[in-house]
């Protein structure tokens, strides 16, 4: 039998649980989850395989009116993957209405001439009564002809959503090796998770205002690997924030980051971890480069 094998485009707002459905799709962790918005600075690419079919997701950067050369370049981003992609699938957070965000991206992506599938996220959080309304409203919301109920989380309804979404892939060879998960390179993978602890522990401008820059990679022994990561911020207060009183902040966010370094490189690691002040790097197009935000 043919396989079938092709590139998925993933849009929602803020917070519906994109980066969880992908994990969920491919079977392990290749985008990094926060509660803020905007999470996602570049086109993650996870990789979903079985037997018969390749599923490349590419969770799309947050879509937003560019303001600087990082909002430019995540909405060049944007249009070039889903110029690229072989379908669309539209993220709905289960727990709140259909909203102008929403019934934007549904434009967005009705104006792209791909077929579009609607999953509404977070269903494990509702009673019956509650889920048929929220998939009444995606469906009001006229974009592609499926609505999936499912929960990134727990994994309910991600596999019939994994293979609607293969049945509109072309047919064709695998375009990624069958063990590979993302092709997001390992220093920008182990970077982002960093920068993941340091979202779980800041607030207000901070999050958006944080870059990492992994600076080396040494493994002196097959069990053990040396980090050293720059935490980049834009101003000596936030500076100030991510450091904390007596070093507390920048101690907790090296001892959280570092358990995920050692989960995700199945080694010992020793991280060593600086924040330092690089004003208006959201602007500096050679650093934008280095940090792999195309």
């Amino acid at each position: 039998m043919a396989v079938k094998s092709g590139f998925v485009a993933l849009a929602g707002r803020p917070n519906v649980g994109k980066s969880t459905l992908v994990n969920a799709l491919v079977g392990e962790k290749v985008a990094i989850v926060s509660d803020k918005p905007q999470t996602t600075r570049r086109a993650v690419r996870g990789v979903a395989t079985s037997p018969d079919w390749q599923l490349v997701l590419v969770d799309l950067p947050g879509v937003q009116r560019p303001r600087d050369a990082l909002t430019q370049r995540m909405q060049r981003r944007v249009e070039l993957e889903l110029a690229e992609s072989d379908a669309a699938l539209l993220v709905l957070d289960g727990e709140q209405a259909v909203g102008p965000g929403d019934r934007f991206l549904a434009h967005l992506l009705s104006a792209a001439s791909l077929p579009v599938v609607i999953a509404v996220n977070k269903v494990d959080r509702l009673d019956r009564a509650a889920t048929v309304a929220v998939l009444t409203a995606a469906a009001s919301l006229e974009v592609g002809d499926d609505v999936f109920p499912v929960s990134a989380r727990r994994g309910t309804g991600v596999p019939a959503l994994a293979e609607h979404l293969a049945s509109l892939m072309p047919d064709g060879p695998f375009l990624f090796p069958p063990d590979e998960r993302t092709d997001l390179p390992e220093q920008v993978r182990l970077a982002e998770l960093v920068r993941e602890q340091v979202l779980r522990r800041t607030f207000q401008e901070v999050p958006h205002s944080v870059a990492v820059e992994l600076e080396d990679l040494e493994r002196p022994r097959d069990d053990l690997v040396v980090v050293r990561a720059s935490v980049l911020v834009e101003t000596e207060s936030q500076k100030g924030i991510l450091i904390g009183r007596g070093g507390r902040m920048v101690r907790a966010i090296g001892t959280a980051a570092r358990r995920e370094l050692e989960r995700e490189l199945g080694a010992q690691v020793h991280l060593e971890l600086r924040v330092d002040v690089r004003r208006r790097w959201r602007g500096d197009d050679a650093l934008l480069d280095r940090l792999g935000i195309e």
